[in-house]
């Protein structure tokens, strides 16, 4: 299926960028068609309107009333005729109405091999500070589908990062990332060819 990918982001938008990228250059069969940043100062907004995507500024700051700011989104995601949500880096947890219309299409994905390291208030630094902190030997990414609870979806791809004696936070968080982009971009093309299922 041609993905219609609208993407949801609150800060950087890096990996949204790399899924941008892979749209663009048919590694995706796809294209980013609208994004929703509940940050208007989000360096995700200046990504977007660079590459010529539509971006919307929706947060309760606009509207302060949660079933208002649900019926503004799910009207964006319809006016753009979006078939599958992407999270990147979205710093809210998704409403009910969302995750019922798209029923199993809205993906997230995770900085840590979850189940281990997720859940609320486990984001960003957070993760790899607790990665540190348990000794682990090994941490990287996970994509997973969204429900209710915070990374608690099914897994849908996972890629191992090895964690060094000399690591630090800062260093696991730059050695993550790019992990991140490339994962992110292979399960949105295993879906958009059909090989993965959801």
């Amino acid at each position: 299926m041609r993905l219609k990918i609208g993407v949801f982001a609150s800060h950087g938008g890096s990996n949204m960028q790399a899924i941008i990228d892979a749209c663009r250059d048919g590694t995706i069969d796809g294209e980013v068609s609208v994004v929703i940043c509940n940050n208007s100062t989000a360096y995700a907004v200046d990504r977007a309107r660079a590459a010529g995507i539509p971006v919307y500024h929706l947060s309760g700051s606009n509207y302060p009333d949660a079933d208002d700011l649900d019926e503004a989104m799910l009207l964006v995601l319809e006016k753009h005729k979006v078939n599958l949500v992407v999270l990147a880096g979205y710093m809210k947890k998704m409403s009910p109405a969302i995750l019922k219309k798209f029923s199993n299409r809205v993906l997230n994905i995770h900085p840590a091999l979850l189940p281990r390291h997720g859940g609320s208030g486990m984001y960003g630094m957070k993760v790899h500070e607790a990665v540190i902190a348990d000794e682990d030997t090994e941490t990287g990414a996970t994509v997973h589908l969204v429900n209710d609870k915070y990374d608690d979806g099914s897994i849908l791809g996972q890629v191992v990062v090895k964690v060094e004696e000399e690591d630090t936070p800062d260093i696991l968080a730059k050695k993550v990332l790019p992990q991140e982009h490339m994962l992110y971009v292979e399960t949105l093309r295993r879906i958009a060819s059909g090989e993965l299922k959801i």
